[in-house]
């Protein structure tokens, strides 16, 4: 099923979310604050996260060093740094800094799934899953359902894909509005040959999100299994023009030419 990127590296207290647009998610998300700081530690903390939002990682290391001295105690603090340091391309720092933050606070959504995410890139996929499942099982985390759709993501890595329906299904039934998880189950639909369900998440997924040049390859062969000419028309030329130089653009060339 080729590389699919997880939802967001998510970091408590202002919810950075440094989401790949291609996946359609938008947004932030959160969790609710389990613990105190002191102010000098919550405000460079604070900081930390925007300078890394923004890619000026060093700014960011600097306010975050900062929090740290403030107070060497606050989870947070160790997830971002841990989010900073996989950005960086540091894995074994950020994985350091991960098992930190959860040796402070072991059922830190947040932490959970963004080690977890780290985890499901490194190929370690049960270690990977057991902490997006934690961390959607945590009463505290306010969007549980990303947790489910980045194990259902990581899942569909594998080639599992009974496993990843569970898991999109559970993240759809606590939010029936998340992009990555309809756009996964077209995916899923399409591929058990079940098409009016196919065409029906990704009329879904269309009204949350945005045309990809993957979500129209898509449409392009669902619409061929079911005959609506007029949409299979509509997502060709929405392929061929927004997306021309597209490695799905060059696969509709070739199933043209094949015709």
């Amino acid at each position: 099923m080729g590389k699919i990127i997880l939802i967001c590296l998510v970091i408590t207290s202002l919810g950075l979310a440094g989401c790949d647009q291609t996946a359609g998610t938008g947004g932030t998300e959160s969790i609710k604050s389990t613990g105190r700081t002191n102010d000098i530690a919550q405000t460079n903390l604070n900081l930390g996260i925007a300078y890394l939002k923004r890619g000026e990682y060093e700014k960011s290391l600097t306010k975050l060093q900062k929090a740290q001295t403030a107070d060497p105690d606050y989870p947070p603090i160790y997830n971002t740094l841990g989010v900073l340091y996989q950005q960086l391309g540091d894995k074994v720092t950020a994985e350091k800094y991960y098992r930190k933050a959860l040796s402070l606070n072991s059922s830190d959504a947040s932490t959970l799934n963004n080690y977890g995410q780290f985890l499901c890139q490194e190929a370690r996929y049960d270690e990977a899953e057991e902490n997006f499942l934690k961390a959607a099982q945590n009463p505290l985390y306010a969007t549980p359902e990303i947790a489910l759709s980045n194990a259902g993501t990581c899942a569909m890595i594998q080639s599992r894909p009974d496993t990843a329906e569970t898991h999109f299904r559970n993240a759809l039934e606590i939010n029936p509005r998340v992009a990555v998880a309809l756009i996964q189950m077209s995916q899923i639909s399409y591929e058990t040959a079940n098409y009016l369900s196919a065409r029906a998440y990704l009329q879904r997924y269309l009204e949350i999100g945005s045309h990809t040049a993957k979500s129209l390859w898509l449409g392009i062969r669902i619409e061929r299994e079911l005959g609506d000419k007029n949409t299979l028309s509509s997502y060709i030329l929405l392929l061929k023009n927004k997306f021309p130089d597209s490695k799905q653009a060059t696969m509709l060339r070739d199933s043209l030419a094949n015709k």
